[in-house]
This record gives structure tokens, sequence and C-alpha cells, in this order.
């Protein structure tokens, strides 16, 4: 299969290169530098793609069978309305990234690390783009009532604080953020577009190869320097210890889980063809994919402590140390543990239920903070995110709202100002005249 580029209309490219400008501005560094570092891949270009063959019949749904739609007009009022919100999800998802990787860019151990992120950043703009070009490409306002540039207008406004989804509404506090991140929630947004690949709206499906290309190598700029990291640690080297690596686990994993949605739910979009998997399905394959990693990163760890014991013997001590054992002088806390599905959740089933990273349910709040707190990176706790997780924990335990209520009480996070004074006041669709 092949993929036809296309870009948007000269005022909304412009506009995208505006906003690149103010929160990517390292945009043209990178091309510069691009061969040195990827000489074997084709240098970044900011373009919509659109791949070329793949099935125009909907693949799964009630309407399984049929031709695809071309345009949200030929769809129904509902069915347009949620696929239009999980486009407009998807675009505020790859904005928000890079507004959060920029805090610690450049707080990278290493040349490669940088550019690596730096790359990332880059075709989530791409990504964000071509989320754009959805948007433009279709006639929604007859549909929905909103025009292309009113949302196009919206997205590119939205600030840390504002996503639509919490996990990018939160700041990064170093470096190991951005690698833990990229391992664990762009591993998410692996699994979401591989569940859109089959949508019954014909320009999103032919949207997703592209994206997935990318996807790859954004886990890889995630996963390779952890793996690194835990062999390092190992040697006795301090830059990214498992403990630091471990408690940012425990920040982000729990906001992976609740990108897919409430476990009890799914059904609609396979009903209307948008994704082939419920919520829970995908879920449990993300939770299982990232037990691999963890494991993996263990053994990593292991082998470079222990260079003389063979796969088996490797296995029988990470068990021993996973148990809670020591074994060949190694402590059972040297090593990186899965938090439990129910840790630290806000969304879904286990939404301010007070359970531990290792499943244990607690009774009393006050003990419950005192995990979080030993179980969560120190420079997290002084968020204004985990001041309002606790605050709304203590109303649910003190009966004062429901969980549920809890659930709908997004914090406004965004901060006085922006990271650029006049971002407020900027518009980022300029009229045809200026």
């Amino acid at each position: 299969m092949s993929a036809h580029s296309d870009t948007l209309p000269k005022k909304y490219h412009d506009a995208v290169l505006r906003w690149q400008q103010q929160f990517l501005p390292d945009l043209d560094f990178l091309q510069q530098n691009w061969d040195k570092h990827f000489p074997k891949d084709p240098c970044f270009k900011l373009c919509a793609y659109r791949e070329q063959g793949i099935c125009g019949h909907i693949e799964v749904g009630d309407e399984a069978g049929k031709p695809k739609y071309q345009k949200a007009c030929e769809m129904s009022p509902e069915q347009a309305n949620h696929l239009l919100k999980a486009v407009k999800a998807q675009a505020s998802t790859e904005f928000g990234s890079i507004q959060q990787h920029r805090l610690t860019l450049t707080r990278a151990q290493s040349e490669q690390d940088q550019f690596w992120v730096l790359r990332m950043m880059a075709e989530e703009l791409r990504h964000g783009y071509q989320m754009l070009y959805l948007l433009l490409q279709d006639d929604w306002k007859s549909v929905v009532g909103q025009s292309g540039e009113e949302m196009v207008e919206e997205i590119l406004s939205m600030k840390p604080g504002s996503h639509v989804l919490g996990a990018f509404n939160i700041d990064f506090d170093s470096f190991v953020d951005n690698i833990v991140f990229c391992a664990l929630i762009d591993r998410v947004g692996k699994y979401q577009l591989t569940m859109q690949k089959v949508s019954a709206y014909q320009p999103m499906a032919e949207s997703m190869p592209p994206m997935l290309r990318e996807e790859a190598f954004h886990l890889a700029a995630g996963v390779i320097p952890l793996r690194r990291w835990m062999q390092e640690a190992a040697r006795g080297d301090i830059y990214a210890t498992p403990k630091a690596i471990q408690r940012t686990l425990n920040k982000w994993l729990p906001r992976g889980l609740e990108m897919f949605g409430d476990e009890r739910g799914g059904a609609s979009n396979i009903k209307m063809g948008f994704k082939d998997q419920t919520n829970q399905a995908s879920l449990d394959q993300y939770y299982v994919e990232v037990t691999k990693m963890i494991r993996d990163l263990n053994l990593r760890y292991l082998r470079e402590r222990l260079p003389n014991l063979d796969s088996e013997r490797l296995d029988r001590v990470l068990s021993d140390l996973e148990g809670g054992s020591r074994s060949q002088d190694i402590e059972p806390d040297e090593i990186l543990r899965q938090p439990a599905k129910g840790y630290f959740r806000r969304r879904g089933v286990h939404a301010y239920e007070m359970i531990g990273t290792d499943g244990r349910v607690y009774k009393d709040v006050l003990e419950y903070i005192g995990h979080l707190r030993h179980s969560l990176p120190e420079s997290y706790l002084a968020s204004n995110d985990f001041r309002h997780y606790l605050e709304l924990l203590k109303k649910v335990v003190q009966g004062t709202i429901t969980r549920d209520e809890a659930q709908k009480s997004s914090p406004q996070l965004s901060r006085v100002g922006g990271s650029c004074p006049c971002s407020k006041s900027v518009r980022w669709i300029l009229p045809e005249t200026a």
C-alpha cells in the first residue's frame, strides 16, 4: 500500500505553523540535523497522509458490509456526533502531548534521547494536523452545527489544563516523564489507532496506517532509553534509578488505563462501526503488554547484575524477587513492579477506590494518602492535579459526593497566562484580509 499526501488550505496550514513556532520552536533544528540522527528515514514533512487501497466496506457493527461513509452528512446525527468527539479528542491529545514534552525536553541526558523525543513531538504535530485535515475536508456544520474553522481554532487554543483527556493536562517534572510517557501513553495511542483502522468513516480509516507507522517510533523513544537506564542502574549509575522509574510508572499507568474509557463502555463504537473492540478488551490487552515490558526491563537489570547466570536461572531469580524474597544479593525493591489496575484511578470502575500499587484495598483515607506519598514522584505531590484528586477523594470517603460525581469533576488546571503571556488572546486562524 502507499499513502497520498495533502496539505491544509493555506490559512489553516499557516495557523498550524504559527502554533508550531510557539510550542515546537526546535522543529527547524530537527530538520537541519535529521540526516545525522535518522539517516535511513525520510525527513519529516508537515502534511496529511491517506493510505491508498484499504478496505472500502464497513467491517464491524450493525452496518457491516455496506460501503464506508465518505462524508459526515451520510451518517445519522448520533453517528456523526460520536465520530466528531473522537476526532477532536485525538487532535487534542496530539497537540497537548507537544505542550507537555517541551517542558523538560532540554533535560535529556544525551543528544540521542533529545532528538528522539523531538522527532516524536514533530510527528505528534503531524498527527494533530491529520485530525485538523479531517475536520476541514468535510462539511461538519451541516451535521453538528459547528464549522471546521471554529473547531480548528478551538483545538489550537487549548492549553495544558483544557485538553480533552486528563493525561494530557499533567505537567512533566523531569525527563523521566518524557520517556515513561512515550512507553505508556503512546502505547495507548497505538491501541486506539489500531482499533480505528476499521472505522466506518473512510477518511478516518485511511488516516490510521501512516499514524501507526510513526507511533511505532514513539514507543521505541520510550522503551529503548528505559532499557538503557535499567542496565546503567545495575552497573551502579544513578542517572535514572529504578526507584525514580517506578514512581513515574505509578504516575502514568493509571492515566493510561483511563484513556481507554470506562471499562463498561465501548459497545457503541463497535455498533456504529468505528472500533473493533470494547474498552475492557483493549485495556486488558494493553495491561498484559505493559506487564511484558516491565518484565523485560527487570531481566535486563538482572542480566547486567548477574552476567554468569543463564536465562532459566535469571527467571527463577526474578520470580523470587517478585514474590518478595531476596535473591543473589538483590533486594526485592530493586526491580520494577506493575501497579494494580485499580491503583490511583479517577475514571472507570475503580474511580476513587483506595487501592494500592499491589492491589491492597485501604480502609483509612490517611493511610492511603500515605501510600500515595511513598509511591508517587515527590515533585508530582506538589502539583495542582494531585491536590485536586485528594480533595475529591476525601469528599468521596466522607460521603459528601459520590464516586460518579467525583469522576465528572475535572480540575481546571490552566496556568495563569500559560507559557506565553499573550496566549489567551492569540487568534490562530487569521482572516483572509490579514
